[in-house]
């Protein structure tokens, strides 16, 4: 949990596929992110999707599951996983997607004075920014294609968010590399702000990338929309990436304990 905020009300937290997700809508989310001051240390924000939960829990990738256990806030991601928890567990949790997340704390949170950072985009995306939200202090880095299997390239994207204090930190470089990257600026110990691991919630923002209609949005479908969308790039994600969370919520509920679910309320 982020440390410096919400003392006095404490958060519940469920356990789903071995993720401790805040029981938090999105205004909530936005809520607890804006109340940490300028100047906290370096945490982050991972907003778990299917993927996510079939990365942690059926590929077994050691990097990934560190990544999360140091996260200082977890959400829910998506229709599908909010789907199985509620049915498959009586597990409440609701839904904040990364990219309605960023449009609060756009919208409603971050001041043109509140300094930015955004690891990724482009040159056009932090036009548009600055253009939109009248943002005085907006830097941007983008590293090379591949730098998270590239030392020199990490350190350099570390080093400029170390050097760049800002309140928020975009990082939109895609999973598994944003929280590989979050982690890492993380155990440097020298950053501030917070880090959102957002996808691609800033394109959508910026009008780059055109978001599903509210309709498919409401009706958990927006995952068709960007699979009609992007075939090409979206084949993979669900079919390979995110399908196999059926799978691993089957495992789950015959066996709770071993998903740190033992106190789960099957329905």
């Amino acid at each position: 949990m982020l440390a410096e905020i919400d003392r006095g009300t404490p958060i519940r937290i469920e356990t789903f596929l071995k993720v401790p997700f805040a029981c938090l809508d999105v205004p909530g989310t936005a809520r607890v992110i804006a109340a940490r001051p300028p100047g906290a240390p370096f945490s982050y924000v991972v907003t778990s999707n299917a993927s996510h939960l079939v990365r942690l829990n059926e590929l077994k990738d050691e990097r990934f599951a560190a990544a999360l256990a140091d996260a200082g806030l977890h959400t829910l991601d998506g229709s599908v996983p909010h789907f199985l928890a509620e049915r498959l567990f009586g597990l409440d949790i609701p839904v904040c997607p990364g990219s309605d997340l960023t449009v609060e704390l756009f919208e409603h949170v971050i001041g043109p004075d509140d300094p930015v950072t955004v690891i990724g985009g482009s040159e056009e995306m932090r036009s548009r920014l600055v253009a939109r939200f009248g943002l005085r202090t907006l830097n941007m880095h983008v590293p090379p294609m591949g730098f998270i299997d590239d030392p020199a390239a990490v350190e350099a994207v570390i080093d400029y968010v170390v050097a760049h204090p800002a309140r928020y930190v975009f990082i939109i470089t895609g999973a598994p590399r944003s929280e590989y990257l979050a982690h890492m600026i993380h155990q440097r110990g020298t950053a501030v702000g917070t880090g959102l691991c957002v996808g691609s919630s800033l394109h959508f923002l910026t009008g780059l990338t055109q978001r599903a209609h509210p309709a498919f949005r409401r009706l958990g479908l927006e995952w068709l929309y960007r699979l009609f969308q992007t075939p090409q790039t979206h084949l993979r994600r669900v079919f390979v990436d995110s399908l196999p969370i059926f799978l691993v919520a089957a495992k789950a509920r015959l066996n709770p304990a071993a998903y740190g679910m033992d106190r789960a309320r099957a329905p």
